[in-house]
């Protein structure tokens, strides 16, 4: 089952509320519960319209007031309003859709954004996001990621987005402003090495990791408003086999990745000198290869 896996946080005044959502690869495509220091609560009702087919990614909005999913069939991004209901009536798709299997969606920090990565030329496509929905699609970038994007990932301070992607250079990131993309930043000099799967900055926007396909399946590189710093050292040890994901934690000291073969995720201390001793496995393995990996706190 592919799946990953998002945590929204709404209400006004007094605790926050929580909740979960997790795309998968069969009807309804898309999961969503409220979430508590119980665990789960009771299902929410499945979307009217529901996504089209497997759903890859699935993120909310900065906010918490709006859902998308990144799936496999046209219109390739499904977004809905969401509420402490649910699922409000599905927005209108964008007037030009992603060109192929819709990979991953994310939301710009600021929430006036939304970009899809995807499996068709020109493999990333974003579009200004509102209380409306899908605004007129940006121009695409001037340089084109190469080859099937699997992810999409804006820096915390919204200047600079990043998509990894199976071709070299495996990872591709512009900067970004209110015009969309701007030029290409320079590959970094050491690339990682193989088809990258996922990418994430991290909270302070100081560093940004690719998580890959060949050893030593998760890269990770300074980040400045010059774009990639010189590699950071492979983690002693390395994940098991092909990294699929990654991400930091909220306050930047650790990182975890995701990957083929067991134990499955492995996390790290993270400082500015990169990666320290990994951490010991958890005691109860996740069961099968991991897809998706996130971080969060309340």
């Amino acid at each position: 089952m592919l799946w990953s896996k998002a945590i929204g946080a709404g209400g006004a005044g007094g605790a926050k509320q929580q909740f979960i959502a997790v795309s998968t690869s069969s009807t309804p495509y898309i999961f969503a519960y409220p979430w508590s220091a119980d665990g789960f609560g009771t299902k929410f009702a499945n979307p009217a319209t529901l996504p089209t087919g497997t759903g890859q990614s699935v993120s909310f909005s900065p906010s918490g007031d709006a859902i998308v999913v990144a799936h496999f069939t046209s219109p390739f991004a499904s977004a809905y309003p969401w509420s402490a209901s649910g699922f409000g009536t599905k927005f209108a798709n964008p007037a030009t859709l992603p060109t192929g299997t819709g990979r991953s969606a994310s939301f710009s920090p600021s929430g006036d954004a939304i970009a899809v990565a995807h499996d068709a030329s020109p493999f990333v496509s974003a579009y200004p996001w509102s209380a409306s929905g899908f605004g007129t699609k940006f121009a695409n970038p001037s340089t084109l990621p190469v080859g099937n994007s699997q992810s999409v990932s804006f820096s915390p301070s919204g200047d600079a987005i990043a998509v990894a992607h199976i071709s070299s250079p495996f990872i591709t990131a512009y900067p970004w402003s209110a015009s969309g993309f701007g030029t290409k930043f320079a590959n970094p000099a050491t690339l990682p090495t193989g088809t990258g799967i996922g990418v994430s900055f991290s909270p302070s926007g100081d560093a940004i990791a690719v998580a890959h396909g060949t050893s030593p399946f998760v890269t990770a590189y300074p980040w400045s408003a010059s774009g990639f710093g010189t590699k950071f050292a492979n983690p002693s040890t390395l994940p098991a086999n092909a990294g699929r994901n990654v991400s930091f934690s909220p306050s930047g000291d650790a990182i975890a990745v995701v990957h083929t073969d067991s134990p499955f995720v492995s996390a790290y201390p993270w400082s500015a000198s990169g990666f320290g001793t990994k951490f010991a496995n958890p005691a109860t393995l996740p069961s099968s290869n991991g897809f998706g990996v996130a971080f969060t706190e309340i």
